[in-house]
């Protein structure tokens, strides 16, 4: 079963479970508890403030039935998150948990769907206004650095990228749910453990920054329109434009975009565009309840037969056998 959501439904079964709650846990002064409502599951999430706007939520609860949400335009802070148990997967492909964490920038964010399957949740969430960058980690102007500003985009999209986990990643965010102290050592402890966690998240983005930047081939504003480029595609995976118009889209050749891509993220905008496509189709393909020939259609192939061969050169085995339940070759 699965129950569908607004967002502004949800936080009023949120606001309403904890009007109504009895129950008065013992807590520290800058933290609030919130119990989850019992028409989704059961559980809680405790709110840290660990510095002035900046906060660190510790997700531990369990969903009844798979959650649909309905997401509207809003205007999202800079967001840090990693799910130690459980996964949220969004409508344009981009995963959250069973491998990925998530960076949500400040901004605008898009209209979206984001099914949060039946299942334990075990996350830590830190979300902070964009400016706190400048405060944490400022230029020599004390401005927001320029390897950071694609988290703060103000009245434009956000920026939504989907790291890879590590060991460290889960180690750090497992101390963070563990920590041993209370009282001001605790929020000395988690401030330490938060600022690490974000710099293990943005590690490899600010790498491939780095390695962008000794190069004297691109441009500051061609990687910015590459990135921009990026963003299009994981947004319309199902119907994304083509080489020549979203090169004209974000004001570059085809040439230098080619070129761009292949230096930016290792691989050509082709390649890109079929592994995320594949990816989702994974992720759609193991929620079941649908037809192999709805989620080609879903992720951009008019031809099954060809979206078939794809997804089996990807992962070693067929649609239907994903659909069944079969593991990938790539996952024993």
């Amino acid at each position: 079963m699965t129950i569908t959501l607004t967002q502004k439904e949800n936080w009023e079964l949120w606001a309403e479970a904890n009007q109504n709650s009895h129950q008065a846990p013992e807590k520290e002064p800058f933290e609030i508890i919130s119990e989850m409502p019992k028409q989704l599951g059961k559980g809680y999430l405790r709110d840290i403030e660990v510095h002035p706007d900046l906060w660190v939520t510790i997700w531990d609860c369990e969903y009844h039935d798979d959650v649909l949400l309905k997401i509207s335009e809003w205007d999202h802070p800079l967001q840090f998150c990693v799910l130690l148990s459980g996964k949220v997967i969004d409508e344009s492909g981009g995963q959250l948990g069973e491998g990925y964490t998530c960076i949500s920038g400040s901004g605008v964010q898009r209209q979206m769907l984001s099914e949060s399957p039946k299942s334990p949740r075990l996350a830590v969430d830190i979300h902070m206004p964009p400016d706190l960058l400048a405060t944490f980690f400022p230029d020599e102007t004390g401005d927001i650095p320029q390897q950071l500003r694609l988290l703060a985009k103000g009245n434009n999209w956000q920026t939504l990228l989907y790291p890879k986990t590590t060991p460290a990643i889960q180690g750090v965010a497992q101390q963070i749910v563990n920590c041993p102290f209370q009282g001001m050592t605790k929020r000395m402890y988690l401030q330490a453990k938060v600022l690490e966690l974000m710099a293990l998240q943005l590690a490899p983005i600010l790498s491939a920054q780095d390695q962008l930047q000794r190069s004297p081939r691109l441009k500051p504003d061609t990687i910015a329109r590459i990135h921009l480029a990026r963003e299009i595609l994981l947004a319309h995976l199902e119907n994304p434009p083509t080489l020549l118009e979203l090169a004209q889209i974000v004001g570059v050749s085809d040439r230098t975009l080619r070129r761009g891509f292949q230096e930016l993220f290792g691989t050509t905008v082709f390649r890109y565009l079929t592994e995320k496509r594949m990816e989702w189709a994974e992720q759609l393909l193991r929620q079941g309840n649908i037809t192999i020939g709805e989620v080609a259609h879903r992720v951009g192939y008019s031809h099954q037969g060809r979206f078939a061969e794809t997804f089996k050169r990807r992962f070693m085995i067929t649609p239907g056998e994903c659909l069944s339940g079969k593991k990938s070759v790539l996952e024993l």
